[in-house]
């Protein structure tokens, strides 16, 4: 019997690229995970720009989205040569279990809980539970230590003179949030069916343009409707976090055990292997989780740690 994905799937007459409702459900799951990790995102991306002067920090911010951005086009245009390296799906895989389980289980320095709010500009920012205070710079510091996912100079970040140094740290940080979409769809679009023409773009590849897209449209205007979706769930962002998990471990076996010669050896898109069932019911638990009720009503809107 042939794969499920092939089964039902349906040409769109352009380079081969196929269409299957299960399509959508890999785009939502994208829409959902970008948007929950855009809210990290924006958060760094405003305790870094309040290190320089205020007449220097929106231009900071459009500085690094600059990068970000180009950084995204480069992504999506390549993506069709992505997706043939068994090599990205190494350290594609071993990166997102990286952040996810880093961020679940090793940003627990602070002595205080934080709330996520929106500031007057419509910015999310971080306040202490209970008083509703703003940080100090020291947890802010700690914030950015926790949150940032690439090195940085931390002393000249801390004395804010540099701007450019800023700057740099703002791409780079943009730039390692931007890959995670690119990974996840990367993962969940999987091997092209068997058959294919190896020369030929994979029959998915709209998927990781559409995901790619979406989270250039995201990267400023999601945070905030994501933090209102915390207020009712604030478990969803550990949920997304699991998710990453579930995607990196799937891109981590692609690698260990399939190859050119065999890319179906472990099959997660054919709903007749056990291991299809095993990859997406592991996704279902793991957005079952955003849904479990808080321990108390003032825990809504808070950040895992």
């Amino acid at each position: 019997m042939s794969g499920l994905l092939a089964a039902a799937d349906v040409s769109l007459g352009i380079w081969g690229q196929t269409f299957n409702s299960h399509d959508l459900v890999v785009i939502s799951l994208l829409v959902l995970l970008e948007g929950m990790l855009s809210i990290d995102n924006a958060l760094v991306l405003g305790l870094l720009a309040k290190r320089v002067p205020k007449p220097l920090q929106k231009r900071a911010l459009t500085y690094g989205l600059v990068g970000a951005f180009v950084f995204r086009i480069v992504a999506v245009a390549t993506a069709s040569y992505l997706l043939k390296w068994r090599i990205v799906k190494l350290f594609g895989g071993g990166y997102l279990v990286y952040i996810a389980v880093k961020h679940l289980f090793f940003e627990s320095k602070e002595t205080s809980e934080e709330v996520v709010s929106i500031d007057a500009q419509g910015e999310p920012e971080l306040r202490i539970s209970g008083t509703n205070a703003p940080l100090t710079s020291d947890q802010e510091m700690l914030e950015i230590q926790e949150r940032v996912p690439v090195p940085f100079p931390e002393q000249e970040i801390r004395a804010g003179k540099s701007f450019w140094t800023t700057v740099a740290v703002i791409e780079l940080t943009d730039i390692a949030f931007a890959v995670d979409s690119i990974l996840a769809a990367i993962a969940l679009v999987g091997s092209p069916p068997e058959g294919h023409a190896e020369n030929a773009p994979h029959p998915k590849l709209w998927v990781v343009i559409a995901g790619g897209v979406i989270g250039l449209m995201l990267m400023r205007v999601a945070a905030a409707m994501f933090i209102r979706l915390l207020e009712k769930f604030p478990r969803f962002e550990v949920a997304a976090y699991l998710l990453v998990i579930v995607i990196g471990v799937k891109l981590l076996v692609d690698w260990g055990f399939n190859s050119e010669a065999d890319p179906h050896r472990i099959n997660f898109h054919d709903y007749t292997h056990i291991e299809f069932w095993v990859f997406w019911l592991s996704m279902a638990a793991a957005l079952c989780v955003g849904f479990i009720p808080a321990r108390k009503p003032a825990d809504a809107g808070k950040i895992a740690h």
